[in-house]
């Protein structure tokens, strides 16, 4: 526990500022240029700055660039569905696949936190209809030119994690088969799939919002993390809802937006480290004005309710479906944990 609080203290300070620079650069860089509607996927390219934070210097550049190319790749693959005149339930299964698969890609090539959220989230704000193929390049492109910049603060800066990487020395995530990483990517789409469906079925008008819970809770390596983390998510959510109703509820300028989201995510990641569910408080904000930067709404409280019901479906199916799929060992290590061995 001593490591972990001593890697929050400064190598996650460093990432907050890392990821606040990099989303205000993108921003900024969007709405000055000719495609200002684009700051959106600009900012989500960005968010390839998320990752690893506690990875060596070399090794950082190349999670860097893997991520903001899942990132791309997640806006193309959900985009193009709508842009082929595919019914409207398409996307949300591909928001699912793009789910699993970024569950896989994490695990396999070992890029460590946030995980697959993020590259859900940035699938499920491609989700909005487009009727042309030069939408579709704008998008792809607008969240590649964010991951660049993603790059660019991430290299300039890193020098500032030397030290302490150093002296921490953080331990070698082991190695998990690939049967494993196959069998756990397949039942986080399976989840997501589940509660966007239930959510579109629903006529609710963000499902990829559900299938962002059902992929937060599933990450988990035991059913205990798994249920900690939907308890938690559900109850940061709903704070973190307010937070921005209150917000939006002032009809806040296009600037006040993007300092909020700023704000929002440095605090994120420096607390989530320490506590999940306060990190949940500050993250739904960001992730919500970061969609209203992208489609901006008329009503602020319909926006931060469905947040809440969607997150809760999402995080009740994934836990659901982890508990049917789960192995034996995963049980048998619950019941150890509910006895209090």
């Amino acid at each position: 526990m001593q490591w972990q609080h001593q890697i929050s203290l400064k190598v996650s300070t460093i990432a907050g500022f890392q990821a606040a620079l990099a989303v205000l650069l993108a921003i900024v860089l969007a709405h000055f240029s000719q495609w200002p509607h684009l700051v959106g996927f600009a900012a989500l390219g960005a968010l390839a700055s998320l990752f690893g934070r506690f990875a060596p210097i070399n090794r950082r550049h190349g999670i860097v660039w893997i991520s903001a190319a899942m990132l791309t790749a997640a806006v193309f693959a959900t985009s193009l569905p709508s842009w082929l005149g595919a019914p409207a339930f398409v996307p949300v299964l591909v928001v699912a696949a793009v789910a699993g698969a970024a569950s896989v890609g994490f695990n396999y090539w070992k890029l460590g936190g946030p995980g697959a959220v993020i590259i859900v989230f940035a699938a499920g704000a491609a989700m909005t209809t487009i009727d042309s193929g030069s939408v579709l390049l704008e998008r792809t492109l607008a969240t590649a030119a964010g991951g660049l910049v993603a790059w660019l603060v991430t290299s300039a800066s890193d020098f500032l994690r030397i030290s302490e990487l150093r002296r921490i020395q953080p331990p070698a995530e082991p190695a998990r088969p690939l049967s494993h990483i196959l069998l756990a990517g397949g039942r986080i789409a399976l989840g997501a799939a589940a509660a966007a469906l239930v959510a579109y079925a629903a006529g609710w008008s963000h499902p990829s919002w559900a299938a962002i819970g059902a992929t937060a809770v599933m990450q988990g390596s035991h059913l205990h993390i798994t249920w900690h983390r939907a308890l938690q998510r559900m109850a940061g959510t709903m704070v973190g809802s307010l937070l921005v109703w209150m917000i939006l509820e002032t009809q806040p300028s296009f600037w006040v937006v993007v300092v909020a989201i700023v704000i929002f995510q440095f605090i994120t990641e420096v607390i989530i480290g320490f506590n999940y569910a306060l990190g949940q408080i500050t993250v739904t904000p960001m992730a919500l004005l970061m969609t209203y930067l992208a489609s901006p709404v008329s009503n602020a409280s319909e926006m931060a309710i469905e947040r809440v019901f969607d997150t809760m479906l999402g995080a009740v199916l994934g836990i659901v479906v982890a508990v049917l799929f789960s192995t034996l060992d995963d049980r048998r290590h619950l019941a150890r944990l509910r006895r209090g061995n």
